[in-house]
């Protein structure tokens, strides 16, 4: 995994690429804020669909759920970049749309409006 840091004046994003599953449970996610905080000052998260696990996604699980209150609990805010239309579930696209409608959880297709969201997100 690596961590690279975009900075937009006072505002600091820790962007995470790597291959394979970084966030697979709530320790994860934890370890994952911590790091980010000690590495690079940085309480605004990107990350990408592909290394968060499938679990997450399936809302019946509880997972996304577990996570994004560390993330509140934590004031760390997320985005999480992919192609969320292969999924069914008017859940899951209703939990998505209303993640998107506030300034703390992102579900987006492109990481420059990730960007965007997560720097003006304060």
């Amino acid at each position: 995994m690596n961590m690279t840091i975009d900075r937009r004046g006072a505002s600091k994003v820790a962007v995470i690429d790597g291959e394979g599953i970084v966030i697979a449970d709530v320790q994860d996610a934890l370890d994952l804020m911590a790091s980010a905080r000690y590495n690079g000052d940085a309480h605004k998260l990107l990350i990408r669909k592909a290394n968060i696990t499938e679990d997450f996604f399936e809302l019946r699980t509880k997972l996304a759920g577990d996570i994004l209150q560390k993330f509140t609990n934590y004031e760390v805010k997320l985005a999480v970049v992919g192609d969320f239309s292969g999924y069914d579930s008017k859940s899951l696209r209703d939990f998505i749309y209303e993640c998107n409608q506030g300034s703390r959880f992102f579900f987006l297709s492109d990481e420059t409006e990730a960007l965007d969201a997560l720097h003006a997100a304060d």
